[in-house]
């Protein structure tokens, strides 16, 4: 008979029931603290059903979280990583801080934005969730405000929406436009339907455009708004709903 409920690694396991990130479930269950129905489990990768076995950490049996769905205003200057081995100032920072009230769960950044991005950051402990976000087939649209260090014209919008090949990956916009310009600048709407590594930082360079600032400002259906910097709320269930497609 095949099993109702695939397995997998314990610490994986954990991780997707919310309790903590899967590096530190690791070192949760290598310290002997993890049971698994009574028994020690010192093994991170030892087959584990979160539906079927007990868990319990630290003595606590541990269940299913409620699943939580949040938007973030990420200011520039914070790194999307639980910690930072250079001290530096992260998104969970941001979240501990914040008006919302969250319940004790682990919650992972969908996607990222580097440090010097901005704008809107979506966290969740609902794994499958996250994954259809972030599944290349699902070409969920990103939208950006670009502010570059040049006048945009006619010829540069074309250029920029052929794309191009860096270090081997072809790196193309969805679509590219301007919004308005200022004397010595533009700022242009860029909107991705792939999530490359600092994919229009990597496509502006490669016409030697430098970018000035980097706002995310919808993913899909949801859009940043009035959301102020540093301000988190919860997404609505149409929202939630609507993402997943």
């Amino acid at each position: 008979m095949k099993s109702l409920e695939p397995r997998h690694g314990l610490a994986r396991v954990l991780s997707k029931l919310g309790v903590c990130s899967r590096s530190q479930a690791q070192v949760l269950v290598r310290a002997g603290r993890v049971r698994v129905n009574g028994r020690i489990v010192r093994d991170p990768e030892a087959p584990t059903s979160g539906v079927r076995d007990r868990i319990a950490v630290d003595g606590e049996e541990v269940s299913a979280r409620e699943k939580i769905h949040l938007a973030l205003n990420k200011p520039r200057g914070y790194v999307t990583t639980a910690s930072d081995e250079r001290g530096r100032d992260t998104v969970y920072d941001l979240l501990k801080s914040g008006a919302v009230k969250l319940p004790a769960a682990w919650l992972a950044p969908v996607g990222r934005l580097d440090k010097a991005s901005e704008g809107l950051l979506l966290f969740t402990n609902d794994s499958k969730w996250a994954a259809r976000l972030t599944d290349p087939a699902s070409h969920l649209d990103k939208t950006y405000h670009v502010q570059i260090d040049a006048l945009a014209d006619d010829g540069l919008l074309a250029r920029l929406a052929e794309g191009i090949v860096d270090a081997g990956e072809k790196l193309e916009l969805k679509s590219v436009r301007e919004l308005r310009r200022g004397e010595k600048n533009s700022w242009l709407e860029i909107v991705l339907d792939e999530g490359r590594n600092r994919q229009i930082r990597r496509v502006l360079a490669a016409f030697d455009i430098g970018v000035l600032r980097l706002l995310r400002v919808a993913i899909g259906p949801v859009v940043l708004g009035d959301l102020t910097k540093g301000s988190v709320r919860v997404l609505t269930a149409a929202e939630v709903a609507a993402l997943a497609g």
